[in-house]
This record gives structure tokens, sequence and C-alpha cells, in this order.
């Protein structure tokens, strides 16, 4: 028997991974979750091209082979999206329904686009970087035609780590996950880690692309947009795996298993309650230092004597003292939540 994906929505297509049958550093390609704003796009014929053009002293045309043959990283990176586990913010928020599943995990190969900027160069005048893709559609609330596009600031562009990626787990990367170009930005919600890579452009302004200004947008109100925040850096969360909700247990010994993933450092702890948070103790940690991005699995071995019904609980603390919160932040449009994990059960 193997695990499927958990289907959303088909046109565009939005596939949830089956995330609490998921073990080790790699989710394979069947089973990475799937998110689309439009549908999949049909490649033109020069898409093994990829420009970087605008506020550079010397624009580019790089091909997949010249980008084969530069210096390359390999990071294997954990890729939530925004609007995980939207499905359980109260009050409910329109949107993609998701629940625990808009989360995976694997191994990007490309060049860092630090690399590429050195061959470019960068005018005085440069502020942001603008990755489109090749994906365009209709919005409901514009008039028009829109690609998918996203800028980074300077910082964060230039950041070693990130990359234009060209493999996935060894391979090249598979269409629905953005062949032959992504965008992988670690640390930060995958939102920005843009798919099917058009081109590339330097401005000396703020990007006001609607997937940035109206989009990606923490909206604390339920009618103002007073307030508005950009969606960037992933939350300190953590997730059960297992046992899964509302499951029957003998009474005995069970090993509690999930995950736990930051945007800023590393799991410093996850800690479990099998007493709905009355009382915590810490889980048993399964950490790889040589992959600062991934997640951390967890266990914790639980005994229990006696029937009846448990909430269990999950939270996770990084190492720069973010913990997840007993309850989220709400925002109108459902991004970021990280609230302290349940599950309920019963012992039978």
């Amino acid at each position: 028997m193997r695990p499927y994906l958990t289907t959303r929505s088909l046109i565009p297509e939005n596939q949830e991974t089956p995330i609490s049958f998921i073990r080790g550093w790699q989710t394979e390609e069947p089973l990475f979750y799937r998110r689309n704003h439009f549908q999949y796009p049909r490649l033109p014929e020069d898409h093994l091209f990829l420009p970087i053009l605008g506020h550079v002293q010397q624009p580019r045309m790089f091909s997949y082979q010249d980008l084969a043959s530069m210096p390359s990283k390999t990071l294997t990176v954990a890729l939530e999206c925004a609007g995980n586990q939207r499905s359980k913010f109260d009050p409910r928020v329109y949107g993609e329904q998701w629940e625990n599943g808009a989360v995976s995990q694997g191994t990007w190969r490309g060049v860092p686009l630090a690399y590429l900027i050195t061959l470019t160069g960068l005018h005085s005048t440069a502020k942001e970087v603008v990755f489109e893709g090749q994906d365009f559609g209709k919005r409901e609330d514009l008039e028009g035609v829109f690609y998918y596009g996203r800028s980074l600031p300077l910082t964060k562009a230039l950041h070693p780590d990130t990359i234009i990626a060209y493999e996935f787990n060894g391979k090249p990367i598979p269409f629905k996950h953005g062949y032959p170009y992504r965008l992988i930005v670690p640390q930060w919600y995958a939102m920005a880690s843009v798919k099917w890579l058009k081109r590339i452009k330097v401005i000396d302004h703020e990007y006001q692309g609607p997937f940035q200004t109206i989009d990606y947008q923490y909206y604390p109100y339920p009618d103002l947009d007073k307030g508005k925040t950009p969606v960037t850096v992933t939350n300190v969360n953590s997730i059960i795996q297992q046992p899964l909700p509302f499951q029957i247990l003998d009474q005995g010994i069970h090993q509690l298993e999930g995950l736990a993933w930051t945007g800023l450092g590393r799991i410093k702890e996850v800690e479990v309650s099998v007493t709905g948070g009355e009382s915590w103790e810490k889980a048993t940690l399964v950490n790889s230092t040589a992959q600062p991005y991934a997640w951390t699995q967890w266990s914790y071995l639980w005994e229990v004597k006696e029937k009846g019904e448990y909430r269990i609980k999950s939270r996770a603390k990084d190492y720069n003292g973010r913990v997840q919160p007993e309850k989220p932040f709400w925002n109108r449009k459902g991004y970021g939540y990280n609230a302290i994990a349940e599950v309920k059960v019963k012992v039978v």
C-alpha cells in the first residue's frame, strides 16, 4: 500500500501531501504537494534560456548548459505553502482549505543567484530582483491577464543559498514543480520560490505585482487593509504525524511522531503533552546539522495505562526564541498558521 495526494482543486491543480505518512528527508515527486494559481503553462520553444536584465551592467541570457556547468549548491529545503493549515483558522477564511499537507521537503541543486549577478553586475540604483514565471491567467479582483511574479530585496536575493534550481532529488525538476528552473528561497514561505522561471529582472523601485501587494499579505482585520504586512519568513511550526486524529489505540506503549521546522535558524526543542497542555515533556529530536533548512523529525514514547480520551499536543521552539503559540495570528487570507498542534485519540 502507498499513500496518495489529497485533492483540494483540479483547475488549477492543488494537491496536498499525505504528510502523516512521510518519513525521511526527501518527499518523492509523486507525493510532493502541488500549489498553483493558474493552469499549467505551455512552455515556449526558448524555455531553456533564462535572461537577467534590468538595472544590471551587462544583461545576459543563460542556457541550461550554462547553468549546469557553473558552480552549484545542493540544499535540502522544507517548502511550506503560506496557506498551509488554513482550514484550522477560527473564524474560517476563504481560500484553499489546506489541512497539514501543504508542506514537503526536497533536495534542490542549482546556481546561487549571487553568482549569476557577478556575471551581469548591478547598477547602484538596484533595489529589488523580480522573478517572473511562465504561468499566467486572470484574477477575480483585477482586469487583465497576469503572470505569476514575485520580488526579493537585494539582501535576500543575493543570499548565498538563494538558488536558481534545475534539479530536484537528483533529477531534472519535474514539470509540475517548475521545470526547467525554479527559484528556491530557503526560510521563506514557498510563494517566494517561483516556478517555471521565465525571466529575472533587477529593478530600482518596490515591485507592485498583485501576488505581492494584494496576495501574500497579512491582513489583521476582517474588513480593513489597515496594518497589513508582507508574508515572508516561515513561522516556527510542528505537526503530529502519528497517531492520526481520532484514532482508536490500545493500552500500552505508543511512539508519537512528527515534524518541526522554522524559517529562522534551527529547531531547538519539541515538547509533547499527552494531558491536553497541562504538562509537557521533551521529545527526542532527529536533526541533520548538515542540512540547515530541513525539517526536524521528533518522537516520543507514550505509555498509556488507562482507557479514555486524550488530547495530544506538540510545541516547537527554535534557537531564535520563537515558540508555537496557543492560538494562531488570525488574518483575513489565512496565512502562516502555526498554533500548537493537537490530535485527539481514544484509548480502549
